[in-house]
């Protein structure tokens, strides 16, 4: 009789084993998701770039060594709020309803990422800056939260978890990696997606206290396109450069004279605020390295589908410029890296024109759902694979005028492989631009009126048509001043 029943519990317990090995099977062929978004990286600043000598990114650099790189990868508006809605909706700014910053979330209507996966059987987390619509409390769509209200800040950082409001003492990228490596840790019966997005490395530019110090000999070398004078360019451009594009600056200058042309500033190879926002880039890499090795201790780096990003680019000198917004190729382009070696040969590039709108599509069927038809991204699981497809030859641009700097005028615009055509639809007696980023890459000299590219010109004004007409794109009006 005894033996009897130890061969029924032997028995048990062997189909309980089976059931929970089943249970891992089914975990396992999902793959998990870590999305690493950092805020306003310049696409050219790692230390595989090579632009900038001095900068060692080794954690970043292994994990596009390991992965791919897209060589080609924009946002469809350059801006925070805006950029990071796209992401999360795979549609553009005028269908997800998030057209400046700071002012709302996604329309609840438009599909949504982190609430397609959870239907598919993700756990999800949110950790670092929300940047929508004001306030640090919970989102619908994440099963953790730990976020702040709007920029937050770099030192000693006001945070909230799942609705609970305190102060953590540190360096809010260390602090936010923290976390995140904490939430990775505990068990988990479901495949996972984790939203890691970094405070770093917008404005006030603040590195960690230990990278304070760094690249005390270092040169920033100069952009050609510093030189830009702007002449032959639109005269709104010009006006903001000279008067200032914020609100009563602009409306202040409204009448006054304009220059044909602005006199360039010498390059300082010093600048300090450029500086930091450097070595505030040296915590981020970091970070992408700790979490690599959270993901490897756990044994699930593997399986995981470890993307890293940016939420727009940044001028950082070129055009004379600091900040995003505009058209021009460092402000659009962003960094796009994906490791995930199940599906991905490692080390290798696609130079196709992926966008911010694609990322949503293209996780939900690495997760193995159904992509909505709503959404205006396309899935670039074939890129993944490097498989030769009929991909996009061409994007559509839009930026909508801020209140607060009217000086930045709404424009769309269509970019393809060689080509750029922008246009401000506000404008009245003022010129469009073209650019041909074959022979112009640095987008100097505006051929609008060029004799030799009114072809291109008109087949660019028609390109962009059609996008509009098939993105349903519209002006809205409640932005304009």
């Amino acid at each position: 009789m005894k033996h009897r029943e130890t061969i029924i519990i032997c028995l048990l317990i062997f189909s309980s084993c089976l059931e929970n090995k089943k249970s891992d099977v089914s975990y396992s062929s999902k793959p998990n998701i870590v999305f690493i978004l950092t805020d306003d990286q310049a696409w050219n600043v790692l230390g595989k770039d090579g632009r900038y000598e001095f900068m060692k990114t080794p954690n970043i650099d292994r994990l596009s060594r390991e992965g791919l790189v897209f060589e080609n990868a924009f946002v469809t508006t350059s801006l925070c709020s805006p950029s990071r809605a796209c992401f999360l909706t795979g549609s553009y700014a005028h269908t997800n309803g998030v057209y400046i910053n700071e002012d709302s979330d996604p329309d609840p209507n438009v599909p949504f990422l982190p609430q397609v996966l959870q239907e598919a059987g993700y756990e999800t987390a949110f950790v670092g800056k929300w940047h929508m619509k004001p306030g640090a409390e919970p989102r619908e769509g994440f099963d953790y939260w730990l976020s702040f209200d709007g920029q937050g800040k770099y030192i000693n950082p006001p945070l909230n978890e799942d609705g609970r409001d305190f102060i953590e003492e540190g360096y809010i990228t260390d602090i936010l990696t923290d976390y995140a490596v904490r939430w990775l840790e505990k068990p988990k019966d479901k495949p996972f997606c984790l939203f890691l997005w970094h405070k770093a490395v917008h404005a006030p530019f603040t590195p960690a206290p230990r990278d304070s110090a760094a690249f005390p000999k270092a040169l920033i070398p100069e952009y050609e396109n510093w030189y830009d004078d702007m002449e032959n360019k639109p005269e709104w451009l010009r006006r903001g450069w000279v008067y200032g594009v914020h609100n009563k600056n602009w409306k202040d200058s409204e009448g006054k004279p304009v220059p044909e042309k602005i006199k360039p500033r010498p390059w300082d190879p010093k600048n300090l605020k450029w500086m930091n926002y450097l070595r505030a880039i040296l915590a981020v890499d970091k970070s992408t390295g700790d979490i690599r090795h959270c993901l490897d201790e756990l044994n699930i780096l593997d399986n995981t589908v470890l993307v890293f990003g940016s939420d727009n680019g940044f001028f950082l000198g070129a055009h004379q410029r600091g900040d995003k917004r505009l058209m021009y190729e460092e402000s659009l382009r962003i960094p796009l890296i994906i490791r995930y070696p199940e599906m991905i040969e490692a080390g290798i590039k696609n130079s196709e024109l992926v966008l911010n709108i694609d990322l949503a599509p293209t996780l939900i069927e690495l997760a193995g759902a159904k992509v909505p038809v709503e959404m205006q991204g396309a899935s670039f699981v074939p890129l993944l694979k490097n498989e030769v497809v009929d991909w996009r030859k061409s994007f559509l641009y839009e930026y909508f005028q801020e209140p607060y700097a009217p000086g930045f005028v709404t424009v769309a615009g269509v970019r393809n492989k060689r080509y750029k055509y922008i246009e401000g639809p506000d404008m009245i007696n003022d010129i469009n631009e073209l650019y041909d980023l074959e022979t112009d890459p640095g987008e100097m000299n505006n051929l609008i009126n060029s004799p030799e590219y009114q072809s291109i010109k008109s087949k660019m004004i028609s390109e962009l048509e059609r996008l509009k007409i098939e993105t349903r794109h519209f002006d809205p009006e409640i932005y304009k001043e």
